[in-house]
């Protein structure tokens, strides 16, 4: 089992860039591939990101390919997610999740999630 929490939400202007941070217990996180998905209330959790166990695979979900940038190191045990050019409908929580296969962009692929961050950019 793994227990994931995020940090680095905040309050952006628009244009501007954040970088959220997700740092996992345990000492195998090399054998997670890692996402990040966002939601707003009253809309269901969206994909924006994953990350293969290795680093070697990346996925973006559309609305954010060419602003957002996963990474990981895994001897930190951490997964990033570089947010630029930012825009206010870029406004949600933002959840890291861990699944122990390879990487995957459905929600209810993964199996462990964060408290989430809040992250909100205004125009």
């Amino acid at each position: 089992q793994v227990q994931l929490e995020e940090s680095g939400g905040g309050l952006v202007q628009a244009g501007g860039s954040l970088r959220l941070s997700c740092t996992a217990s345990g000492r195998t996180f090399s054998s997670y591939a890692m996402g990040w998905f966002r939601q707003t209330p009253g809309k269901e959790r969206e994909f924006v990101a994953a990350i293969g166990r290795q680093g070697g695979s990346i996925y973006y979900g559309d609305l954010v390919k060419g602003r957002f940038t996963i990474s990981r190191d895994n001897a930190l045990n951490t997964v990033w997610l570089q947010m630029d050019s930012l825009k206010p409908e870029d406004t949600a929580v933002y959840y890291c999740a861990a699944r122990q296969r390879i990487i995957a962009a459905r929600l209810y692929e993964y199996d462990y999630w964060g408290q989430g961050t809040q992250v909100t950019v205004s125009s």
